[in-house]
């Protein structure tokens, strides 16, 4: 039980803070409400524990052996991201307003958490952080997955919401513009650190 709490703790810390999701779903929760961005936010929560499972069962052995199909998964994460903050700098009320924008899928945002960066750290993180070869490893990792799916509904949940709340706010199209540019933003700074290990894995170590 003190396990499985501290597991907890590690997972409400890691899922409530700023991210590549919480960022997301909350520019969701802005620019098309709760109602649109439920499939998004429960492709999350159900897509990165998921996640955690399956490489607790055996991806993080097959990235140990082969690195450099992580690296490559890391590298069209990147891209992605970048393009995503991109859209969703340049996103334009009007757009959205005539349909021409769509919020995330279940779909997609289950299948985004592969490429997500923060999602690879929180998940190996975890995996490392609390199995060991003394207990019952299936066990564990079961224990992992079920601590974040019971975190992911209400720390994604809150940023849904607290986007929701804004929209109410900014109801002239120039503060919802802001608004996506400064978050496309945020979104695009929290890949400048996985720009970095990238740099120093085909650069810095070459060199």
């Amino acid at each position: 039980m003190e396990l499985f709490l501290a597991v907890l703790f590690f997972a409400f810390s890691t899922t409530i803070t700023p991210g590549p999701n919480n960022v997301m779903i909350m520019s969701s929760g802005v620019n098309y409400g709760i109602k649109q961005s439920v499939p998004h936010w429960l492709g999350i929560c159900f897509g990165f524990p998921l996640m955690v499972l399956l490489v607790g069962l055996g991806f993080g052995v097959i990235f140990d052996r082969y690195p450099q199909l992580h690296q490559l998964i890391k590298i069209a994460g990147t891209l992605y991201l970048i393009w995503l903050a991109w859209r969703i700098a340049s996103a334009r009320p009007e757009t959205i307003a005539t349909g021409k924008s769509k919020p995330f899928t279940f779909v997609q945002a289950a299948l985004f958490q592969w490429v997500n960066g923060k999602a690879w750290v929180m998940a190996s993180g975890a995996v490392a952080a609390f199995t060991s070869v003394s207990g019952v490893y299936w066990w564990q990792v079961a224990m992992i997955t079920l601590a974040f799916l019971m975190m992911a509904f209400p720390c994604v949940g809150v940023w849904l919401v607290f986007g929701a709340g804004l929209r109410k706010v900014l109801t002239k199209p120039l503060f919802q513009r802001i608004f996506n540019i400064f978050m496309g933003s945020i979104l695009l700074l929290s890949v400048l650190p996985v720009i970095a290990q990238i740099w120093r894995y085909y650069f810095t170590a070459a060199s």
